[in-house]
């Protein structure tokens, strides 16, 4: 219960709400299960209370591991009183815990260690205990083997002085707390790599408080210093003072020790105290910016994810290009491969007309309802090439392309398509995107999808494991059709995994489409326990059960059914009628499990039986004035799509290569915190230019509506 107490004092819960939490958890409970379908027991808490409840959980079991090794490792030096083992059993502040540590914790080879074995400790003793006894005489005393002469032993009790004085905890504790304060980041360019580090030419000259160093910034920085054009380096901004105070705690002015007590004391300062505080705020600072850009990351892919689906159409996709022709494709209201062919309308083959015909005949003899281009090279040209076809009935969109060759060359794409080669599957990519951009992008690596910020530069674990989470989150959060769901996008389901997800592939390739989804119990290794985490997010339209193609899970469905007869109906009248339910009084079927949130939550299912949450695309053009750098003007509006979100700004794409930043400054009239307050990711916006910056490829503009 320790451990509960202290998640719900550091998030802000009632402990009883962090025990119930945990204990789901353990007992194999899902983060979206939690959240959608246990509210009673957690007492309501969302899908991130409950993550950073896990999170927390877990980063605290760590701790307490790392405990038990500190009082194993102290123990077997048979120095652990029961006084250290109090103050190490009881905390659970992580930096603490090492400081309380360091002086125990085997080392390698130092002065320190190499003068304690020649027996200095006691001279290191008596410089601190007694500073009015003459160091020099009592530095005679330990003149033998390895110490030749008074100078030799008092270097050596120095040594040890030095390494006391920074392993000391209040002595860190102090100087930890200059560095919170008044530390600043600075970074000078490399003299001899100046030509080349232009890139990093902001940060050549750079200073400021490291609390007001935002995470883009720090990041920069660091990756400047790993690619050998910059040196980082982080200190208090008066490190005089900080020095001094040090000093001040431990010499007594006027003492006949004193002379040796101060070097040792601004020796242990400069080479170990100093350089081991920066070092922890070096890497705290670090970590903290890799979360910071892991969190936009994530809100990011979130949005792309969950960007509007243009639904179940017969589509044309197609991946542009110049030299090497543009591959069309012809996909079915479902995504399968109809039909694939190249064409050749730019330079240098130039058939242009014979193109067009063969687009308009492929849309005619496959029925298509829209067509996806991609966004890359030849891109726009191809988009108004279709646009000059003036085909009725048909909407034109351009999709992003960011990962689509990642996908075409994997052996997922290869299993998918083996009589293909990658630029087919590609353009399959490019036009199912527009079809469903959840279900597409699931099969890509969300690094490779483009909408994070020095991804590479942060803890990959800790990134992977975030932006995982976030498909998982947004997969649940819309539900999959269980008879058509590839492998990839079950994956992400609640409880199933890559296994499971490929065991329900390949029980519906044999018995056929899953008539409900009581009859996923069928499926291999498919048990009670994973049924009650998945089913609720598996749909079933067209099957048995109506509220299979609901987030009702199946637990519930009796309750429904005792709905549907107390109005007098069945369950697809109640469905169907919002008069039927509009009668019914919730708190009439509370009990001791379910409570007004899940009833609530079941009654909006009933409104909304199969819908998409998501909502649906909407057709969009890029000014047709705009092919390069070159035709842009300071002054001009134009329409563009916001591709991507930083701590800063925004950028969004206005149909050329370079994409535009909108500063977070020049979002709104109104101080901005945080530009995902205004914009989204694939939204449409009006943006005005304000700047043009040829040389470093670089447009700024200003945000003036959505579209």
């Amino acid at each position: 219960m320790e451990i509960a107490n202290i998640i719900a004092r550091s998030l802000g819960l009632r402990p009883a709400q962090v025990a119930a939490t945990v204990r789901l958890i353990d007992e194999g409970a899902t983060i979206p299960f939690i959240s959608r379908y246990r509210k009673e027991v957690t007492g309501g808490l969302d899908e991130v209370q409950v993550g950073k409840v896990k999170e927390e959980n877990e980063r605290l079991a760590e701790l307490a591991h790392r405990r038990e090794f500190i009082l194993k490792t102290i123990e077997g030096q048979g120095k652990l009183t029961e006084e250290l083992r109090l103050r190490l059993t009881t905390c659970w502040d992580e930096t603490q815990l090492e400081d309380i540590y360091l002086p125990y914790k085997p080392k390698r080879k130092t002065r320190a260690e190499a003068a304690r074995n020649k027996g200095l400790s006691p001279l290191a003793d008596t410089l601190m205990l007694q500073p009015y006894a003459d160091p020099f005489k009592s530095a005679a005393r330990y003149i033998g083997d390895g110490v030749p002469d008074v100078e030799a032993a008092l270097q050596g009790a120095r040594d040890i002085v030095a390494e006391r004085v920074s392993e000391d905890e209040e002595t860190r504790r102090r100087l930890r707390h200059v560095f919170e304060k008044t530390a600043l980041i600075r970074s000078r360019v490399v003299k001899s790599k100046v030509a080349e580090a232009g890139k990093y030419r902001d940060y050549f000259d750079f200073c400021e408080p490291l609390r007001r160093c935002t995470s883009h910034r720090l990041l920069a920085m660091r990756r400047g210093e790993a690619e050998g054009y910059l040196r980082v380096s982080i200190g208090p901004a008066d490190e005089e003072a900080a020095r001094q105070d040090i000093v001040h705690r431990y010499v007594r002015r006027g003492t006949p020790a004193a002379p040796q007590v101060q070097q040792a004391v601004e020796d242990g300062f400069r080479r170990l105290l100093l350089p081991g505080i920066e070092g922890e705020f070096a890497v705290l600072s670090r970590k903290l910016a890799g979360e910071e850009a892991i969190k936009v990351f994530a809100a990011n892919l979130k949005q792309l994810l969950l960007a509007p689906p243009l639904g179940q159409k017969r589509i044309m996709g197609i991946d542009p290009g110049f030299r090497t022709g543009c591959k069309v494709v012809c996909l079915d209201a479902h995504g399968n491969l109809l039909h694939n062919e190249t064409i050749y309308p730019h330079q240098p083959v130039n058939q242009y007309a014979r193109a067009g015909f063969a687009v308009s005949c492929m849309v005619k003899d496959y029925q298509i309802e829209a067509i996806a281009i991609g966004n890359g090279t030849a891109g726009r040209e191809t988009e108004e090439m279709v646009r000059n076809l003036h085909l009725k009935g048909v909407d034109v969109f351009l999709v992003s392309e960011d990962g689509a060759s990642v996908y075409s060359a994997s052996p997922l794409a290869r299993k998918e398509f083996p009589d293909y080669d990658v630029t087919v599957r590609g353009a399959v990519s490019i036009g199912r995107r527009l079809s469903d951009p959840l279900a597409e992008l699931v099969k890509i690596d969300p690094k490779a999808i483009g909408v994070g910020q020095y991804q590479h530069d942060v803890d990959q674990a800790a990134l992977k494991k975030s932006l995982d989470s976030t498909v998982e989150s947004c997969v649940n959060a819309v539900g999959v059709n269980v008879n058509t769901a590839s492998k990839s996008l079950l994956t992400y389901i609640s409880g199933l995994g890559p296994l499971l997800a490929q065991n329900i592939v390949d029980y519906r390739a044999e018995h056929g489409a899953f008539p409900s989804r009581e009859a996923l119990l069928d499926v291999p290794r498919m048990g009670r326990k994973t049924y009650e985490q998945c089913a609720g997010f598996l749909r079933i339209s067209g099957g048995d059960n109506p509220l299979d193609n609901t987030a009702v899970h199946p637990e519930r469905y009796a309750l429904v059914e005792r709905m549907a007869k107390n109005a007098g109906c069945d369950v697809p009248a109640l469905i169907g009628s919002p008069d039927l339910r509009a009668g019914i009084r919730l708190e009439d079927y509370c009990s001791a499990e379910i409570g007004l949130p899940t009833l609530k939550d079941i009654m909006a299912e009933l409104a909304k039986p199969g819908r998409d949450p998501r909502g649906t695309a909407k057709v969009f053009s890029f000014d047709a004035r705009l092919r390069s750098l070159s035709d842009l003007e300071e002054g001009m509006e134009v329409p563009g799509v916001v591709t991507n979100i930083t701590r800063f700004g925004c950028f969004v794409d206005m149909g050329i290569k370079v994409k535009g930043l909108v500063h977070v400054s020049q979002m709104a009239d109104r101080f901005v915190k945080d530009p995902a307050e205004v914009v989204h990711i694939q939204q449409q916006v009006i943006v005005r230019v304000i700047d043009i910056d040829e040389e470093r490829g670089r447009v700024a503009l200003r945000l003036v509506g959505g579209m």
